[in-house]
């Protein structure tokens, strides 16, 4: 590949901004170590690397939310200090965070006025913000409710908010994480208008097809260091991967499914009512995996994915018993313990105070999550707690997911989401269960964990589990599914064999579209 360029950074005289050095100590860990970048007027520019790797913390102390040890920054040629997001604004600096910070009660020109520096009136702010979503393809009405719009409408409102500030430097974190391909495209038509005005996009992805397709330079951080800066349309996702990681990605290896199959995993006639105002009810959905099968769920986030998982977990139960059935058994009433008796695991979206206690070591999390399941194995005929069993079941479990860790049993909000994710998985994964539920395995991951845990999951069903994965990365369920159903408001469509599904497909349906309708309109796209 002839794009990569050496890690010492050349003189860029014409630079918007000049890190030089960039340094950041959490006690004796470097998490960033004397980073040097530099983004040029009307550049779109991705900084690439693992989950560790010191990407958050860069932007960080671009953004003024931490104090950098050592380095400089310069902005158009002037050595600056950035103390707050408050002073990165008024240089000219903004950002689109990953995780969106709205309410839902308000509405869109009511969130956008609560992160403005200088107070305006309501009217005026309404009128800007319809003004820009209309300049720059971002339709938005500033006076719909938060909690009535979909994720890539929420999206929408963060990038307008922004544009509010007037930045000259956005910074983007994952910003087509939860969208639909269509979606993410017209981001993209977005991304190209504020490069032709000369503004700069400094954008953070995993996704490293679209990097490749959007991305003037990239820079690439591997454990808090630039191992190189290139130009990813030169570069495959393969080679881009390669540098992050510093080895080669293993690829995803999907085998086809035996004919004759059991059902593991069924969903009878499902329905929930709304548990609040924001949340989405559920309505008579039909669903069954079989032995050896990876079945895929996919869906703009806040379609009923949360409220679906809570189901078929047992979070919530069902009023009939044969509402979910695993293994052939009748499981709607019992709860998240009963149904791991019954040979089940589940792994919920937010791995950090859902799947795991933020404050509590890695062995004690295995233990609070097998107790029951594993009485046996880690507590003695009195009930005392066989400790060795527990720390030896807990190593077992790093290693085999190749979690990085900085002491032998850490606390789990010590470890990277990237990290603490492989272990949460891990841990279901070393119970061998018949049936596995999901629900956004490498959502924020590095390409190498994200292949470790596709392989795992494929593996899993290829030994007789039946495997659901709820999933907003198309390019995730495309690679590991036998089939793929979409949820929208609540309602799941009948599952599309794999050789027969498209993105398009996929994508129209998470739109809104209705089976019978996303043919025709296949045909106009």
């Amino acid at each position: 590949m002839g794009g990569v360029v050496s890690a010492t950074l050349e003189n860029r005289a014409e630079s918007l901004l000049d890190v030089r050095g960039l340094t950041k100590l959490f006690g004796s860990l470097k998490a960033c170590d004397g980073i040097d970048l530099a983004i040029d007027r009307g550049e779109i520019h991705a900084l690439l690397g693992e989950n560790g790797a010191g990407k958050s913390t860069f932007v960080k102390m671009l953004f003024g939310a931490l104090e950098p040890a050592a380095g400089t920054i310069r902005w158009k040629g002037e050595k600056v200090t950035i103390a707050s997001p408050g002073e990165a604004r008024k240089l000219g600096i903004g950002m689109v965070f990953q995780h969106f910070s709205l309410f839902d009660a308000l509405t869109a020109a009511e969130n956008i006025m609560l992160s403005l520096d200088d107070p305006a009136p309501a009217g005026a702010v309404a009128a800007r913000a319809r003004e820009l979503s209309e300049a720059y393809g971002l339709p938005l009405d500033p006076n719909a409710h938060v909690g009535d719009l979909s994720v890539g409408e929420r999206q929408r409102i963060e990038i307008i908010r922004c544009l509010l500030q007037n930045p000259e430097l956005i910074i983007l974190d994952e910003p087509t994480s939860v969208l639909t391909p269509q979606e993410a495209d017209r981001l993209f038509e977005t991304l190209a208008k504020l490069k032709v005005e000369g503004r700069s996009i400094l954008y953070i992805s995993h996704r490293l097809e679209e990097v490749k397709r959007i991305c003037d330079r990239a820079t690439v951080l591997r454990q808090g260091r630039v191992i190189a800066h290139c130009d990813p349309s030169r570069e495959t996702a393969s080679s881009l991967a390669r540098m992050m990681v510093g080895d080669e990605v293993q690829a995803v290896v999907r085998e086809k499914p035996s004919a004759a199959r059991e059902v593991l995993l069924e969903v009878r006639g499902l329905s929930r009512k709304a548990g609040h105002p924001f949340a989405v009810s559920l309505s008579d959905i039909d669903l069954s995996v079989h032995a050896g099968e990876v079945l895929g769920i996919a869906g703009v986030a806040g379609n009923g994915q949360g409220e679906f998982f809570e189901a078929v977990s047992g979070e919530v139960l069902q009023e009939k018993a044969d509402a979910v059935r695993i293994r052939g058994k009748d499981a709607g009433r019992r709860d998240i313990s009963g149904r791991r008796l019954m040979g089940a695991a589940f792994v919920p979206e937010e791995r950090l105070g859902h799947a795991a206690a933020p404050l509590m070591t890695l062995s004690q999390n295995l233990l609070l999550s097998r107790c029951r399941t594993d009485a046996r194995a880690f507590l003695s005929r009195l009930g005392v707690i066989r400790q060795g069993a527990v720390a030896k079941a807990a190593k077992r479990i790093a290693e085999a997911m190749d979690v990085r860790k900085a002491s032998e049993d850490p606390e789990a909000t010590a470890l990277s989401g990237g990290n603490l994710q492989k272990f949460v998985i891990g841990r279901e994964l070393d119970r061998a269960p018949m049936v596995m539920v999901v629900n956004q395995p490498t959502w924020g991951v590095d390409a190498g964990a994200a292949a470790r845990i596709r392989q795992a999951l494929i593996d899993l069903a290829k030994g007789g589990s039946a495997v659901l994965v709820i999933s907003q990365d198309l390019d995730e369920l495309f690679e590991i599914c036998d089939a793929i159903a979409v949820m929208h408001h609540g309602r799941l469509s009948a599952p599309i064999p794999i050789g027969e599904a498209t993105y398009e497909k996929v994508g129209l349906l998470m739109g809104g579209a209705t089976p019978e309708t996303a043919e025709p309109m296949l045909e106009a796209v």
